[in-house]
């Protein structure tokens, strides 16, 4: 297993463990239909390039604003891609969709506005009955709704995942405070103070969160969130040795 944190100084060209190789896709956001696709590309993709110890990171926010955040969820916990390893982090929408879903935030009508209206209906619960539902009974309709093995596969997921010189998070990391030091809130949330800080933090840091209209490379980060769930584009990074490419899946390709 690779080490987590790392005092050592960002190299001037970042290497993948040997041996290994890794995908990172961005953020889903209910967009089954190009989940599906970019898997598929990522599995030839990595038939062709011969064997490796081969990882795959889910960068958060699967679920919230796309039209089907309950079919990706069961498509990943009855599906789970074949890899060496798979790793799911969690993003911001995850941490919000479990607060209500655990009676942790009261404010619901929040979440439906920032995304959860179209989960909410993916799992069978109609704008037409939120109208006139209380927030309790929301909640209570939630619950029902949600199976509690898509709250434990969303409760479990990671904060952050090293691979050699990369450490892969949802919106980034607090400049100047150690690895190891990160608090969730700046892992799941962050943005400014990192996008557009220059630092040199030890690793490259991949991340979703920050919508960006083509992969963002920076010496320092690189940015996958293409904005599926509106731009119909979802994207994917691949790493192995001191190589990175991209992969993209797009609602037009057909």
């Amino acid at each position: 297993m690779f080490g987590l944190f790392s005092k050592s100084r960002r190299k001037a060209h970042p290497q993948a463990p040997p041996g290994s190789r890794a995908y990172a896709i961005g953020d889903v956001h209910g967009r089954l239909d190009l989940m599906l696709d970019l898997l598929r590309q990522i599995e030839q993709d990595n038939e062709s390039r011969g064997p490796a110890k081969t990882y795959l990171i889910f960068l958060g926010d699967l679920v919230d604003r796309g039209p089907d955040s309950r079919g990706v969820v069961e498509h990943l916990i009855a599906h789970p891609p074949r890899f060496h390893r798979t790793v799911f982090l969690k993003g911001n929408h995850e941490e919000f969709f479990l607060s209500v879903l655990n009676r942790e935030d009261s404010n619901v009508q929040r979440w439906l506005t920032y995304g959860g209206l179209e989960c909410a209906e993916s799992y069978g619960v109609s704008q037409g009955w939120f109208l006139n539902a209380s927030q309790g009974e929301l909640v209570d309709r939630l619950i029902e709704q949600v199976p509690r093995e898509h709250v434990r596969f969303l409760a479990d997921m990671a904060d952050t995942f090293r691979f050699g010189d990369y450490l892969f998070v949802h919106a980034g990391i607090r400049p100047g405070v150690e690895l190891d030091k990160q608090v969730s809130g700046d892992l799941r949330w962050i943005r400014e103070g990192f996008l557009d800080d220059p630092s040199d933090h030890g690793v490259v840091v991949v991340h979703g969160h920050t919508i960006v209209d083509a992969p963002e490379e920076r010496p320092n980060r690189i940015g996958l969130d293409t904005g599926a769930y509106k731009t119909g584009l979802l994207t994917a990074i691949g790493l192995e040795g001191s190589e990175r490419w991209f992969l993209h899946a797009r609602a037009d390709a057909g």
